[in-house]
């Protein structure tokens, strides 16, 4: 009857050299393991210290694992908000930024309110708020489709006070008409801003 093979065990701290104390040979210098400082030599220690040594490798290992999950998760929760829009059935694109308070706009109703005009790509085209000085004015208007542009009309509909909307406007909803409404008073901005009524236009009102 034959004798099973012996299993071969290989010493997972081999010596740093030859020493009488060890029966495994050397560990080769390009392959010799290292851990934070830590060389794991079996031989010539006692065992409470190569324990010592392994309970080491292992929290920093586990401290590598924990930060490679907890970094995700603090990302995720840091991210933005996604900004949402909603799409009218004239096409005007709609986004709600304040909420506002109190009673809604509705058609018909005279409103009063300020206003920043910009291209799609964000140029600045015009503004009620003076940007350096911070004065403001406001324009009067009603809210039916004779004077003001109509879809600036849709944006405001349903706008409580204190609320802050921004819209994109399609041109055949915007200055189709150059007596059409809101127009800055003054020849520059008045020429800039119809220079671009066959552009999509962002409105913040």
């Amino acid at each position: 009857m034959e004798s099973a093979p012996q299993a071969k065990f290989t010493n997972p701290f081999p010596c740093a050299s030859p020493s009488p104390r060890c029966p495994y040979p050397p560990e080769p210098k390009a392959i010799r393991s290292t851990c934070r400082g830590f060389r794991l030599v079996a031989c010539g220690i006692s065992r409470r210290r190569a324990v010592s040594e392994m309970a080491l490798l292992g929290a920093a290992t586990s401290c590598v694992n924990l930060l490679a999950v907890t970094v995700p998760v603090q990302a995720a929760m840091l991210e933005p908000d996604v900004i949402r829009y909603r799409k009218l059935d004239s096409g005007v694109k709609l986004e709600d930024v304040v909420e506002g308070e109190g009673t809604e706009a509705r058609e018909g109703n005279l409103v009063q309110f300020n206003y920043v005009c910009r291209r799609a790509n964000g140029y600045f085209v015009h503004s009620t708020v003076n940007q350096f000085s911070g004065e403001s004015k406001p324009v009067t208007l009603p809210l039916d489709g004779q004077e003001m542009i109509r879809g600036l009309k849709e944006v405001l509909i349903g706008l409580k006070a204190g609320g802050k909307r921004r819209a994109l406007i399609p041109p055949e909803l915007g200055y189709i008409d150059e007596s059409l409404q809101p127009v800055p008073e003054e020849f520059g901005p008045r020429r800039s801003l119809l220079s671009h009524a066959k552009e999509l236009l962002v409105f913040e009102v």
